[in-house]
C-alpha cells in the first residue's frame, strides 16, 4: 500500500534518523500556494512544508549551517519534479526551545494579570 503522503513520510523518517530530535512538527501548507503561477498543472499535493526541528545536532550551529544540514538531509525530495518546491525552517537546541516556552509562559501569564486588572469590579 503507497501512503497518501509519501513527501512528509520521507521527511519525517530521515529527519528523524539524522537528527534525532526533540521536537519535530510538520506543515504541510501546499494548499495555501496551490493558485500560485508555479504551482498551475501541479498534481503533487506535497509542495509546500514549515518545519520545526529542535535538536542537539544544532548545538554550536549557527541557522545558516542549521538550515545548511536540513536542505543537504532533503535533496532528494527537493530534485524531483512535484516535489518540495519551499522548506521554511525553524531549527532550534533544546536549550534554546526551553527559553521559547519560558518566555511564552512569562508573556501567557503577564496578559492575564492585565486581563484581570482591567476588569470591571462585580458589583453583585
Amino acid at each position: 500500500m503507497t501512503s497518501a503522503t509519501p513527501v512528509e513520510d520521507a521527511i519525517r523518517a530521515k529527519v528523524t534518523a539524522a537528527f534525532n530530535p526533540q521536537t519535530l512538527e510538520i506543515y504541510n501548507d501546499s494548499h495555501l500556494h496551490s493558485h500560485h503561477k508555479a504551482m498551475q498543472g501541479s498534481t503533487s499535493k506535497e509542495t509546500h512544508f514549515r518545519l520545526v526541528i529542535t535538536s542537539e545536532a544544532f548545538q554550536s550551529k549557527m541557522q545558516p549551517a542549521r538550515h545548511r544540514m536540513v536542505y543537504a538531509l532533503l535533496r532528494d525530495e527537493m530534485a524531483f519534479e512535484g516535489g518540495i518546491h519551499a522548506l521554511q525552517l525553524k531549527t532550534l537546541t533544546p536549550q534554546e526551545e526551553e527559553r521559547q516556552l519560558l518566555k511564552k509562559k512569562e508573556a501567557e501569564a503577564a496578559a492575564a494579570k492585565d486581563a484581570e486588572q482591567t476588569q470591571p469590579p462585580n458589583t453583585e
